[in-house]
């Protein structure tokens, strides 16, 4: 039988969860044995920011604006000319450009001794007169960066490498380099590349214009903390036309907003008050979510006449924005920004759900014949499980890759049972940890409330048996697999991803799969 995705797709863990719980009249786990995933999770997980980017751009466009990019870098005479007397104040928190100038190096009696230390060579005439050239064409950025290095070998005949530590300990002015500043900024809100855009267009375009940009924006924080961040994304629109009021910035957000299951709105001055907007138009956005209640999400406001005039804009224009992180966050329930944006520096513990997937067989059967083998061991050991030694029964006989064999489950010694009582545990995930548990009504909290791998001690030591009788098949050898006590997971052929097992380790939880399994298989060659 050919595993079919379709039939095990699982797209929520809610789903899981109650399928797992109602048991097999929803959906069935599958034992280990059968090899195919206990779970289908899709590879590709969008990142919450992202996601909700999208999300926002394709409702934008549902409400007929149209997407613009506007300008990420922003001189600073472009923040006077929209803040007036007070762009002093706000460009403390916009982040300047800076680099780094090409230095003006010279080639003299010590810099060509350096050079031959390294070298090993004397530098001729004619190498001197060339890397002369090459170190003035590169202050004139006649030479690009990159290939300054590679210039420099050819010029001197030497390797890349060896060029680089004539650079670093002979050319002294390369190494005292220092960055310095521009007058060019990143933009610390959307606003200063609208003024920008809505310049070149409001003449040049039929109105009203409609257009949104959802991009990132740069402010130079303090400090960054749960709710800001230095980097961030705004989700901004205007609307640009002779007849345009703020009841426009009240429509768009309801609109807006709405696509996002917020129902009721609340607008209220806002007492921050940019100087490029209007005096008294400047409103925040209070919308109720069913989950969240009400919340902030959106600010809008008629851009100032004054800040307009400075950038021969003769329209009225209404601007929105809101800050797709702190969407992000009220959507997903994040209550720091920086454990959302950036999770990779910020690990959760797994899920109980998640460690079950990271528990797997360590060798498995390579053939559906092997498989079948594994599945026959299981079977027969089960049902003789309570037989006392010495014992012997043929679970299997037939093909393996084209060789005929007979497979046994035996228990050689007198008095004791056919399997150990430990063959009946079945792993969990339970609370962070690993538990190989029986049925009894001591372990009913953990086979309750933890997650099942989908393995018992038993269907693991099984399909170890098949897959060594399946190797020893191709060697024409006969094959004895035997497991007494476990106490790591490998002894029942269980493997614990690396990092369930990383996971488990910095939470101090455990792993505990001990127990008397008492197992053995046989083959023979027929």
């Amino acid at each position: 039988m050919r595993f079919d995705p379709e039939a095990w797709k699982v797209r929520s863990r809610e789903h899981f969860e109650k399928a797992w719980h109602e048991g097999p009249g929803v959906l069935t786990p599958p034992r280990a044995s059968d090899r195919y995933p206990r779970l289908y999770y899709p590879a590709a997980v969008p990142h919450p920011v992202f996601d909700m980017v999208n999300r926002l751009r394709e409702t934008y466009l549902r409400l007929g604006f149209a997407e613009i990019c506007n300008p990420i870098i922003v001189e600073e005479q472009d923040v006077y000319r929209q803040f007036g007397p007070e762009a002093s104040a706000v460009l403390d928190r916009v982040f300047y450009l800076g680099g780094l100038e090409r230095p003006n190096q010279g080639i003299g009696r010590e810099e060509l001794e350096g050079i031959a230390s390294i070298t090993k060579k004397p530098v001729t005439p004619e190498e001197e007169e060339r890397l002369r050239q090459i170190l003035q064409d590169y202050k004139r950025s006649a030479i690009d960066g990159d290939d300054l290095v590679h210039a420099t070998s050819e010029a001197l005949g030497i390797d890349d490498g060896v060029t680089v530590e004539i650079y670093e300990k002979v050319f002294s002015a390369f190494r005292n380099l220092a960055p310095r500043s521009s007058r060019s900024t990143l933009r610390s809100h959307m606003t200063s590349g609208w003024f920008i855009t809505l310049s070149r267009l409001w003449e040049r375009s039929p109105l009203p214009l409609r257009l949104f940009s959802v991009d990132r924006c740069f402010r130079r924080e303090q400090e960054e903390g749960p709710t800001r961040l230095m980097s961030y994304h705004s989700a901004s629109c205007v609307v640009a036309g002779e007849d345009v009021t703020n009841e426009e910035g009240k429509a768009v957000s309801e609109a807006l907003l709405s696509a996002f299951g917020f129902t009721d709105f609340q607008f209220r001055p806002d007492e921050k008050r940019s100087k490029y907007y209007m005096p008294d138009t400047q409103t925040e956005v209070y919308a109720r979510h069913p989950v969240h209640d009400w919340v902030e999400v959106a600010t809008f406001g008629m851009y100032s006449p004054s800040a307009l005039a400075e950038y021969g804009i003769g329209i009225p224009v209404m601007n929105l924005g809101l800050g797709v992180e702190r969407l992000a966050m009220i959507m997903t329930g994040a209550k720091d920004v920086r454990e959302m944006v950036f999770p990779q520096f910020h690990p959760r513990p797994l899920s109980d759900l998640e460690i079950a997937r990271g528990v797997t067989l360590r060798s498995e059967p390579a053939t559906v014949e092997g498989r079948v083998l594994g599945q026959a061991i299981a079977r027969t050991a089960w049902e003789h499980a309570a037989e006392t030694g010495p014992c012997s029964f043929v679970a299997y006989e037939g093909p393996i890759a084209g060789v005929q064999i007979r497979v046994f489950v035996e228990e050689e010694e007198e008095g004791a049972k056919l399997l150990g009582p430990a063959c009946g545990n079945e792993v969990f995930a339970y609370q962070g940890a690993v538990l190989g548990v029986p049925d009894t009504p001591q372990w009913a909290e953990v086979r309750k409330g933890g997650i099942s791998c989908g393995i018992s001690f038993l269907d693991a030591v099984s399909m170890l048996a098949a897959a060594r009788i399946e190797e020893g098949v191709a060697c024409r050898k006969p094959v004895h697999v035997q497991v007494k006590m476990a106490r790591l997971p490998g002894d029942i052929n269980l493997r614990i991803a690396d990092h369930v097992m990383r996971d488990i380790t910095d939470r101090k939880k455990k792993v505990d799969v001990r127990g008397p399994v008492f197992f053995a298989a046989r083959s023979e060659i027929a």
